[in-house]
């Protein structure tokens, strides 16, 4: 018999609107019986169906909901579900490399789906998804007919589901670097060992957004493979890019030299000290860019983040030359836009700089964001002039 859960009185209200997660503390009692990450039926405190999701009793999110009537998780679902999903990438014109799949904002929580030309890269983050892993394989086969498709569910996030970190080639063959062309750039995409699934598509629109603040010198700072550094390259005089990682120097490295360009030069470095020296030599830029990785990953690391983010951001401000931007961004959904704007505010004021804001954008289409669920709203991209 199907798990049957019963939330407390009140506590629908967030799932009705449209949320998938239903926390461990919010539920009143579960009938039923049947295995961990089986599909459980949800319902209000008064009795009233709210929907289905895989239960997982290890989880502080006991259930994700994912289906709203009578529908049941087989192949043929699946296989809507997917397609509804690629369906709306390729109405906005995504062909080459794109996310496929959002989790929660695709009605698919907890599966990640990315698309790198004739590969796949794919993070299955819950025991319900994982325990799909084959059926949701062969239906990826089905829709896409890639050349491979690599599992990167090696994050930490597993470990709250009972799960282990995995990396695994779950069909095909997958190269060390799969080639592709993004705002007319060619990039190698190291699927295997990049971060996240081997590259940052939620920046695809923003780096090209940032070329026509690029003229003159430009300082990229963590700078990964290379994302913004040729975006920037196609207008700039000289791009310096910036990151603690040797390979991710070496990744950018590469890309330069697989589209002729010759106007960067990487700095391997800790970007806080980088900054700091520049500051000290009085060196500064036309345009500084700051992409750093999530500097807090849970609500108690917020502080602590608040400072790094400022840290990094007044260090810039004071470095940029006069007219010049600073394009700043924050990937943590626990740094939410207002926070991150008085961060800013405040650097502003102790840089001793005037400085106003000219553009301010979110993650690409490509990762849209559910309203009711603040979760999926995570990126911000700010460009700012410091007069």
């Amino acid at each position: 018999m199907a798990y049957k859960v019963y939330l407390k009185k009140g506590e629908e209200k967030r799932i009705v609107a449209g949320h998938s997660w239903v926390y461990a503390n919010e539920v009143a009692k579960i009938d039923g019986k049947d295995k961990n990450g089986s599909l459980a039926e949800v319902y209000s405190f008064d009795g009233r169906f709210i929907g289905k999701g895989y239960i997982n009793h290890a989880s502080k999110i006991l259930v994700r909901v994912f289906i709203r009537n009578d529908e049941t998780d087989d192949e043929n679902f699946y296989m809507q579900r997917l397609k509804a999903a690629n369906d709306y990438r390729f109405r906005l014109g995504y062909r080459d490399c794109y996310r496929a799949v959002f989790a929660e904002a695709d009605d698919l929580p907890a599966l990640i789906v990315d698309k790198y030309g004739d590969y796949l890269a794919v993070q299955y983050l819950s025991l319900g998804i994982d325990m799909r892993k084959k059926l949701i394989c062969d239906c990826l086969v089905k829709l896409f007919a890639p050349k491979g498709i690599f599992e990167r569910s090696d994050v930490p996030v597993r470990k709250k589901e009972g799960l282990p970190e995995v990396k695994q080639v779950l069909y095909g063959k997958v190269p060390d670097y799969v080639e592709i062309t993004e705002n007319g750039l060619k990039m190698l995409v190291d699927i295997i060992n990049g971060q996240k699934t081997g590259y940052f598509l939620d920046q695809k629109e923003n780096r090209y957004a940032a070329r026509k603040y690029c003229r003159g010198e430009v300082l990229d700072c963590f700078c990964n493979s290379g994302g913004f550094s040729l975006n920037a390259s196609t207008v700039a005089d000289r791009v310096i890019s910036c990151d603690i990682s040797p390979l991710a120097l070496k990744n950018v490295s590469d890309n330069a030299n697989l589209n002729g360009i010759t106007n960067i030069e990487t700095l391997c470095g800790d970007v806080f000290e980088v900054l700091r020296n520049f500051r000290k030599m009085k060196r500064q830029f036309d345009t500084v860019i700051l992409d750093p990785p999530a500097f807090c990953k849970t609500s108690d690391e917020v502080k602590d983040a608040y400072r790094g983010y400022k840290d990094i951001n007044l260090t810039a401000m004071k470095i940029v030359k006069s007219g010049g931007f600073l394009i700043t961004c924050s990937c943590s959904h626990y740094m939410t836009a207002t926070l991150f704007e008085k961060m800013l505010i405040e650097a502003a004021k102790e840089s001793g700089r005037r400085v106003r804001c000219v553009e301010i954008k979110t993650q690409a289409p490509d990762h849209p964001a559910l309203l009711s669920a603040e979760e999926t709203q995570y990126l911000k991209f700010i460009v700012l002039q410091v007069i």
